[in-house]
């Protein structure tokens, strides 16, 4: 490396450290209004969460007094992963002492067998081990006899399923499913519940996608809570009771079945019992692109999360028809429903297919309404530069945008598009020019639909 290009980045780390508060003196109290903190993770956990299934208007609650709440994690809600992904906190909530602080009632003898089994994992390990040893201990089976002792004294059932993993703690291939265990906890409150004609309700406190297909249509409603901080049990329950309502969409795509991940034939590598070398065969096609492309169904499509009310997408407007360094685009969202909410609006943009491959479509660009009223609509606003065109293209180590036609989709999914337009480029624009560095020391095979 030369001596200017140091000297460059060395300026640019000397400019940045001039631009932070510390630099221009500014002195930590170190008394941080935790209060006003928690009121902002409460709402950033719950604005974050996806509501996967919601059958005959199940959430929010109603007429719900008595909650009989099954799983180990809703006694002990998982904030965050290990490692890097890990959540510090003095104190945060399990699911059930968020219910009961939202005034509803448990039945003791549920909370009281699952705290027994909480307690007796903890104590099976070393202090220091205590923090995640529940998150990682198998379900507790519980027989069908006291699960049917639960419905009398209950108005409805809520299960946690849960999942931990992260840095130094990666998920097996097992954890993808549900075990035998869970999906008889899901199976068998289901049946005696609805027998009773009550409703089921399953909370996910996952970090990452698992397997729904084959037990999503027993419950009657399904959040998704993901691994949400240390506020993230009031948010479920602020959920779940209505003070708010669902806005959170699929960042990622949710499999039918593990196979179906592009990676699942290579990860994590060769050899399998002792990786040398990993190959990412998949190349451009990652999760909703190869599902997509290459006409793979999913449980979940990319982007999917609803709502307790409907939205509307209409009046779909381009600033002009042709590009030229900038184009504007515009769609009025207006909520049909009665119930307050917002909408995650989301861009895709289909571009022409020539050289190279490209996916079916991509996600260019997304935006959150405001909390709209009933009938109340908003304009959401989008700009799309050269880069938002342009594919790389390995043999020359740039980016281009190819000539011919771009066909915009706005959609509430991926696989929920409400309003198309088109424009065109009149020819190829070089976006960014790179250099050809860390090049492959041979071959790699790559996945392609034309194979």
């Amino acid at each position: 490396m030369s001596q200017k290009t140091l000297d460059r980045n060395l300026m640019r780390i000397l400019d940045f450290i001039q631009k932070t508060p510390r630099f221009k003196g500014y002195q930590p109290s170190y008394h941080p209004d935790l209060e006003a903190h928690a009121v902002i993770a409460r709402k950033a956990a719950a604005e974050g969460m996806v509501l996967l299934k919601n059958d005959n208007s199940t959430l929010p609650f109603k007429k719900v007094k008595k909650i009989a709440l099954f799983g180990k994690t809703s006694y002990q809600f998982m904030t965050g992963g290990t490692g890097s992904g890990e959540v510090n906190y003095d104190h945060a909530p399990s699911l059930d002492e968020a219910l009961i602080a939202a005034k509803f009632q448990l039945p003791k003898s549920l909370t009281d067998c699952y705290k027994q089994f909480i307690d007796s994992v903890k104590q099976q390990e070393k202090k220091e081990k205590q923090k995640f040893a529940v998150d990682f201990a198998p379900e507790l089976n519980l027989s069908k006899d006291f699960i049917q002792s639960q419905v009398k004294n209950s108005d409805i059932a809520v299960i946690t399923i849960g999942r931990q993993a992260g840095e130094g703690w990666d998920r097996p291939e097992s954890s993808f499913s549900l075990s035998e265990v869970e999906k008889n906890l899901v199976k068998n409150v289901c049946t005696s519940f609805h027998a009773a004609k009550k409703k089921v309700v399953v909370v996910l406190n996952i970090g990452g996608v698992i397997e729904t297909a084959d037990w999503r249509d027993l419950p009657d409603a399904i959040l998704l809570a993901w691994q949400p901080g240390q506020q993230g049990a009031h948010a479920v329950v602020d959920l779940l009771k209505g003070t708010e309502n669902p806005s959170g969409k699929l960042a990622v795509s949710f499999p039918m079945k593990y196979a179906d991940v592009p990676s699942a034939a290579t990860f994590p590598g060769e050899p399998k019992d002792n990786p040398v070398n990993a190959f990412y065969t998949e190349g451009i096609y990652v999760g909703y692109r190869y599902y997509e492309t290459f006409k793979v169904p999913t449980a979940y499509p990319f982007g999917y999360g609803l709502s307790y009310t409907n939205f509307k997408y209409s009046g779909l407007k381009l600033s002009d028809t042709s590009f030229d360094k900038e184009i504007t685009v515009s769609v009025k969202i207006t909520n049909i429903g009665k119930t307050a909410g917002k909408e995650a609006v989301q861009l895709y943009l289909e571009a022409p297919k020539q050289a190279i491959d490209k996916p079916e479509k991509e996600l260019k660009a997304f935006a959150k309404t405001r909390l709209l009223k009933p009938n109340e609509s908003e304009v959401v606003t989008f700009k799309l530069d050269g880069r938002s065109l342009a594919s790389f293209w390995s043999g020359i180590s740039a980016w281009i945008a190819d000539e011919g036609k771009y066909k915009i989709h706005i959609g509430a999914s991926s696989d929920d598009i409400r309003a198309a337009a088109e424009f065109s480029v009149p020819k190829k624009l070089l976006v960014e020019k790179n250099h050809d560095v860390l090049y492959p020391n041979f071959l790699l095979h790559e996945i392609s639909p034309k194979k």
